[in-house]
């Protein structure tokens, strides 16, 4: 790595972290100006309806209510800077403890979910280019038919096919649990569910970007000499089309996200998604905050490692450093072309 790309690198983990706070400092003003009193709802939760106003303002010092707004806020950023979280006001655990219970459920869901969807997606990406440039008439149409599949898939909502996933798969055929979040049974309807909308994305994207691959000047030479379709594509074209899939990982990591508070909410998983659900529900805010901060490191550090793999990948997007401080810089540019033509 020379200095250029450390500097471009430091440069994206400010932006990251400019995202985090902007994520954070936008949820703590949205829950502020909610309607409601978060001890009401404590109080309310816990069976003490009856509680007497020294008793309710006692609770607002306790927790910090009973200040303004910026000294809330000031408060919140810098418990969050030092590492703390917070209290849940419903429960009295620590948001730490809470999120440390639920973010493995929730990554395990995550991590299955974009496998599935990634070799989904590229499956049915090669088989649609590979039916549409063959000569059968047939088999074009087949690909044609098989290109449609990602559009269907974008457009369905998630929440539907875990409906439809769960009537099903569980009440009429009763091969997997309905409820719950423990064992690889209980996996299964969730992380396809989850998968069906990363499987669509990275299908279409991938379709676009081998089909340009497969009209560039590499790809006649390979046939020339004698490559078949199915090794070319699967081989040599596959690999120069990955740019475009490793460029919307961001997108693909906020999907899975947002994908996981309606995919935990119908199959009941005990994962964070469900968690940001029950604590919105009673204005829990350090639980709300903490997992928004949680789901925006993660958004970030996906993002952070995406540019990394990126250039490894696509020579086509490597960071150089600037053309007058390179001696040659038209060598510099045909070498680079050079290397997005696989070996």
């Amino acid at each position: 790595m020379n200095r250029h790309q450390a500097q471009h690198l430091l440069l994206r983990v400010v932006y990251g972290l400019i995202i985090i706070w902007a994520a954070w400092t936008l949820t703590f003003l949205i829950l502020y100006v909610l309607p409601g009193d978060p001890v009401a709802t404590m109080l309310s939760g816990s069976g003490q309806v009856d509680a007497s106003p020294e008793e309710i303002e006692e609770l607002r010092q306790q927790y910090g209510l009973d200040k303004s707004l910026p000294g809330q806020y000031l408060a919140a950023l810098g418990g969050l800077l030092t590492g703390d979280l917070g209290t849940s006001y419903m429960t009295g655990e620590t948001v730490t403890a809470s999120l440390a219970e639920t973010l493995p459920t929730t990554l395990q869901l995550a991590v299955t979910a974009l496998v599935i969807g990634g070799v989904v997606g590229t499956a049915l990406a090669v088989a649609a280019v590979a039916a549409t440039t063959s000569r059968s008439p047939r088999l074009r149409r087949l690909g044609d038919g098989l290109a449609g599949l990602p559009v269907l898939g974008v457009s369905l909502p998630i929440f539907w096919i875990g409906l439809i996933m769960l009537q099903i798969f569980s009440f009429q055929l009763g091969w997997v649990p309905a409820l719950g979040s423990t064992g690889i049974a209980g996996l299964i309807l969730p992380a396809i569910t989850l998968a069906t909308p990363v499987a669509a994305h990275v299908g279409q994207v991938l379709q676009r970007s081998l089909t340009a691959s497969w009209q560039q000047q590499f790809t006649t030479t390979f046939r020339a000499a004698g490559y078949s379709t199915p090794r070319l594509l699967t081989t040599h074209a596959l690999r120069a089309s990955l740019g475009p899939v490793l460029a919307i990982g961001g997108v693909l990591t906020g999907q899975l996200l947002s994908g996981t508070v309606v995919v935990e909410t119908v199959f009941t998983r005990n994962g964070l998604g469900r968690l940001l659900v029950t604590s919105v529900t009673s204005q829990d805010i350090p639980v709300v905050l903490g997992v928004v901060t949680v789901s925006a490191v993660i958004f970030v550090i996906v993002n952070i490692v995406t540019d990394l793999l990126l250039p490894v990948v696509d020579a086509r997007t490597r960071v150089s450093a600037p053309a007058g401080k390179t001696g040659n810089t038209d060598n510099t540019a045909n070498k680079e072309q050079k290397e997005t033509v696989p070996a």
